[in-house]
């Protein structure tokens, strides 16, 4: 008989990956960064232990919006006061002092809410520019770009 496999929290090994966000398409980059963060690129899967990797990205502040998302996507919040409902554009927050909330934001939302989801955000690290000081890490280079399949070229 068969038995299926779950693995614990103690038996999970963590790698490092960088991501270079730069002419990337925001939809893909949080798409394949929220599966990497939840594990589900492992063989080892288990959908009740926090079993993802961590991702560090940086260029964020260069990632591409596709279409007019850039001016026409609206982020709203609210502050929890009669009439606190708050907007704003990708554009307003790249030019920010904070550019790089909106890659955050986008894996946030495609990561499961709840105290699972919180554990799993807290192995993202996200940087506007080039530099960031997880080095001594090593983390192994992810290129997403390539993974898009309007970059491939048929012969």
């Amino acid at each position: 008989m068969n038995t299926t496999y779950s693995a614990k929290p103690s038996e999970v090994e963590r790698k490092w990956y960088l991501v270079d966000a730069e002419d990337v398409v925001l939809g893909r980059l949080s798409a394949e960064v929220s599966k990497i963060l939840r594990g589900k690129h492992k063989p080892t899967f288990t959908p009740h232990i926090d079993c993802g990797d961590f991702v560090v990205i940086i260029n964020a502040e260069k990632v591409k919006l596709t279409g007019k998302k850039l001016t026409d996507k609206i982020y709203y919040k609210h502050t929890g006061f009669p009439g606190g409902l708050k907007s704003t554009t990708p554009e307003k927050v790249f030019e920010s002092k904070n550019p790089e909330r909106v890659v955050i934001k986008s894996i946030e939302r495609m990561v499961s809410r709840g105290k699972l989801g919180r554990a799993q955000m807290t192995k993202l690290k996200v940087y506007a520019g080039t530099e960031h000081p997880h080095a001594s890490q090593k983390p192994e280079v992810l290129d997403i770009a390539s993974r898009n399949p309007k970059n491939k070229r048929s012969s």
